[in-house]
This record gives structure tokens, C-alpha cells and sequence, in this order.
């Protein structure tokens, strides 16, 4: 129920662009990961050159059915085997340490950096790694520094990333909850658009150079829609109404009519109709009635929201140990080594399955929010998520050496997959979506941010995790 006082979302423009935000947060990453073959071909190559055909035979079919050093009619010197041996590795490394470093940092600074030079400034960085990296396709290099540029720029892709992320979950909590889904369906929907990029550049035969080129093209104008769509929210009367909201309390009453002065087009409401407008964003928001004068402690606000902190970092921590580190490497029991299945297995029954059902499970949370916030049901179902970890270690992984092979047909591992994805894709939107709203609409920016570095810790715990888990198959 709204009040004449508080705007509505004409044409779901703020929530679609804020759909378009959470796109651009992961597209670009997700096509970089998509090229790693590209990147281990050119530290295999004798040659380390990416000018023309000849330089880069390899099909593209190694995007999905390998991450072994790729084959040259050269033997590579031992130098480029090691450095192509260690990339996935040292990626991994290099992207969860400065992802939670920075998530953790963002959480803390935010009140000190304005919310536009964090988000703006991340997406203009972000661009210019992604403009270099496909400036280098066609240039080239000795293995060592191009590895040692790939690493940098994979820790500034995610140092900034993080940033990112967090301030816009952040800016997702001064809004009504549902606000937050449209962030975690984009992220999910850009998943599914790498898949299917994979899947097309497979199909189609294309080389490794000219596939990466395309993804590093796409990635640049995406962050340039993701900056338009974002300088355009301002202008949009829901969002202020939400910002200025932020600044109730008597502490910031000077900052909130600075604003307001600046803009024509807002009007100061009657002192009846701001405390009807407050009320109205308490209900909307779910929040704990606290005095508006208070300092909002991170520690008070991280006990106010530890349930679903907890619940999306387990969540991630599950998610990130088997996928795709386990997930990735079961072979189809149905189709021979001659089939065609067996090198669109994996990108369609792995990725494209997971990043469909996950997109599913994160834009359902638009359509129903069940549990509840303060729901018992949601911690055990985050829990109950356990399971998979055994059901997919008992699927045809290969190699296995310990474990058992219990689900070997395909159509076991593609549901178990799907049910998986889904159930990840619904309980962390969930988590994400009720955290800021069990707080008070002044500490909602922080709690987003803070439940964003929850976000990157289980990551970071899954990627740990993940070699537990496939050593012991």
C-alpha cells in the first residue's frame, strides 16, 4: 500500500535497471573465466603470438573439455608447461583473496566514499582491464610477462568487482526488498549468457583467439550499458524517495534538505506526511525500531542480521566445493568417444543446466518470498543443501580413486545438477533479499554490504573446500 507521498515504480524502470546492474557485475567476469583455454594455449604456445590463424589452431571445443596444458606441434619449453599447469590455481587465488579482501574493506568505507564514485569508479576500471586484455589478444608477448599481466588483471577485475558488488547491494537495501532479487537475477543471467557463448563458439569451430576477442568485446559494452542504465537512476523519482529516506533522523536533517534544495523536482513534505512516509518505509522495509540518533555500530547491525549472513555464506560455501571443481569433471556413461555429446556434455549438462535453474531459483524470490525472514524453515533448508555434496561426488567423476561410483547415468547427475542450481539460486537471493530489511532503513546500506562480504566469504570457502572434496573421489 502506498501513500501520495511515496512514489511508484513507473514501467519497473528501477528495478529493471537495477537488473541490468547485477548483469554487468558478473558478465564480464564469467566471459573472462570462459576464455581460459585462450589464456593456457598462449602460455603453451612456442610462439607466444595471437596475431593470425595459424598461431592459434586449437578448435574451441578445449574451452569445455579441457584444462590440461593444450598441445602444440612444438615441444613448450618447461617453463610455459609449469606456467600453463598452474593457471587455474593461481587464477583462483588471485580472485578470491582480493574478492573477500575488498568485499570486507567496502563494508567498513563505505560511509567515507560516496555510493556514485565507488559504483562509477569500479565500472570505469573494470572497462579499462577488459579494453587492455582485448587489446592483447593481437599482441604479443613471452609467456612470463603475459602471465604475470593475466594475474594483475584478474586481481583488479575482482579488487574492483567487490567494490562493486557490495555497493550495490548496499544501494539494493534502501529499497523495498524485492529490490535485491533483480541484482541476484542478472548475476544468474549472466551465467547463462557465458554458457551459451561457450556452447556457440563450440559449435560453430571457431579459434581460441578470435572466441576470447569476442568475449573481452562484449564484456566492454556491457559495463557501457551498466554505466548509462546507472547514471539514469537518479533521475528516476522512486529511487530518490528511497534516498532520501536514508537520511531520516536528526543528525542528517541538514544533509536531507541540502538534497532536496539541489533538486527542483523534490518537495519537502509536510511534517505530518514525512512521519506517515516513515512509517510506511518502516512497514515496507520489515525493520527493527531503533532511535534514529543512534551510531550504527557494525557490530550491532552484524548481530541483527547474523541468520541470514550465515545462511548465504554456507549457502556459497556448498555451492563453490563441488561446482565446478567436481560438477565439471563428470564424464557421460550413454555416449562413446566418438560422439558429438561428449564435447557439448559438459558445457549442457553442467553449465548451461546449473546457470538456467540457478537464474530460475534467484528470480522466483520476485514472485514469492517463502520462508519468511524469521523463519526457522530457511537455515534448514540452507543446511539440508548439505546433501548434494555426496550425490554428486557419487556421480561418474573421473578420475576416482576412493569413493564409490553410485549415480552413473546422465540423467541422474543432469537433475541432481538442476536441483542444485536451483536450490542456490532461490536461498541466496533469499538471504540477500531479508538481510537489509532486519535492520532499520539508516543501517540498510551497511548490512547490504556487509551481507555481501558474506557472499564472498563463502566463496572463498568453497574454493578451499573444493580441493577436499575432489581429492577424496
Amino acid at each position: 500500500m502506498t501513500t501520495s507521498h511515496q512514489p511508484q515504480d513507473r514501467y519497473r524502470a528501477v528495478w529493471l535497471i537495477f537488473f541490468m546492474l547485477g548483469l554487468g557485475t558478473l558478465l564480464p567476469w564469467n566471459f573472462f573465466m570462459t576464455a581460459t583455454a585462450y589464456f593456457t594455449n598462449r602460455l603453451d604456445m612456442s610462439h607466444n603470438v595471437s596475431l593470425g590463424p595459424a598461431e592459434l589452431s586449437k578448435d574451441v571445443e578445449l574451452l569445455a573439455t579441457s584444462t590440461a596444458p593444450l598441445a602444440t606441434s612444438t615441444t613448450p619449453s618447461t617453463e610455459r608447461n609449469y606456467l600453463s599447469a598452474i593457471f587455474n590455481n593461481v587464477m583462483t587465488l588471485c580472485a578470491m583473496l582480493p574478492l573477500l579482501l575488498f568485499t570486507c574493506l567496502n563494508s567498513f568505507l563505505h560511509q567515507r566514499i560516496p555510493q556514485s564514485v565507488r559504483i562509477l569508479g569500479s565500472l570505469v576500471a573494470i572497462l579499462l582491464v577488459f579494453l587492455i586484455t582485448a587489446i592483447l589478444v593481437k599482441v604479443s608477448l613471452d609467456p612470463l610477462p603475459f602471465f604475470v599481466i593475466t594475474m594483475i588483471k584478474i586481481m583488479l577485475i575482482n579488487s574492483f568487482g567487490a567494490i562493486l558488488q557490495g555497493s550495490l547491494f548496499g544501494l539494493a537495501g534502501l529499497l523495498p526488498a524485492s529490490y535485491t532479487a533483480p541484482i541476484m537475477s542478472g548475476q544468474g543471467l549472466a551465467g547463462f549468457f557465458a554458457s551459451v557463448a561457450m556452447i556457440c563458439a563450440i559449435a560453430s569451430g571457431s579459434e581460441l583467439s578470435e572466441s576470447a576477442f569476442g568475449y573481452f568485446i562484449t564484456a566492454c559494452a556491457v559495463i557501457i550499458l551498466t554505466i548509462i542504465c546507472y547514471l539514469g537512476l537518479p533521475r528516476l523519482e522512486f529511487y530518490r524517495y528511497y534516498q532520501q529516506l536514508k537520511l531520516e533522523g536528526p543528525g542528517e536533517q541538514e544533509t536531507k534538505l541540502d538534497l532536496i534544495t539541489k533538486d527542483p523536482s523534490t518537495t519537502c513534505p509536510p511534517p505530518g506526511e514525512e512521519s506517515k512516509a516513515g512509517q510506511e518505509e518502516l512497514r515496507v522495509s520489515a525493520s527493527n525500531s531503533q532511535p534514529s540518533n543512534k551510531s550504527h555500530s557494525v557490530r550491532a547491525i552484524l548481530r541483527s542480521i547474523l541468520v541470514p549472513a550465515l545462511s548465504v555464506c554456507f549457502v556459497f560455501t556448498v555451492t563453490i566445493g563441488v561446482f565446478p571443481a567436481v560438477a565439471a569433471e563428470v564424464k557421460s556413461s550413454i555416449a562413446d568417444t566418438t560422439s558429438p555429446w561428449n564435447n557439448y556434455f559438459i558445457p549442457v549438462s553442467c553449465f548451461l543446466t546449473f546457470n538456467i535453474f540457478d537464474w530460475l531459483g534467484r528470480s522466483l524470490t520476485a514472485v514469492t518470498m517463502w520462508p519468511g525472514k524469521d523463519s526457522l524453515w530457511l537455515p534448514i533448508l540452507v543446511l539440508a543443501r548439505l546433501a548434494f555434496v555426496p550425490l554428486l561426488l557419487l556421480c561418474n567423476v573421473q578420475p576416482r580413486h576412493y569413493l564409490p561410483m553410485v549415480f552413473d547415468h546422465d540423467a541422474l547427475y543432469i537433475f541432481f545438477m538442476a536441483a542444485f542450481a536451483f536450490s542456490n539460486g532461490y536461498l541466496a537471493s533469499l538471504c540477500m533479499c531479508f538481510g537489509p530489511k532486519k535492520v532499520t532503513p539508516a543501517e540498510a546500506e551497511t548490512a547490504g554490504a556487509i551481507m555481501a562480504f558474506f557472499l564472498s566469504l563463502g566463496l572463498a570457502l568453497g574454493a578451499v573446500f573444493s580441493f577436499l572434496f575432489r581429492a577424496i573421489v
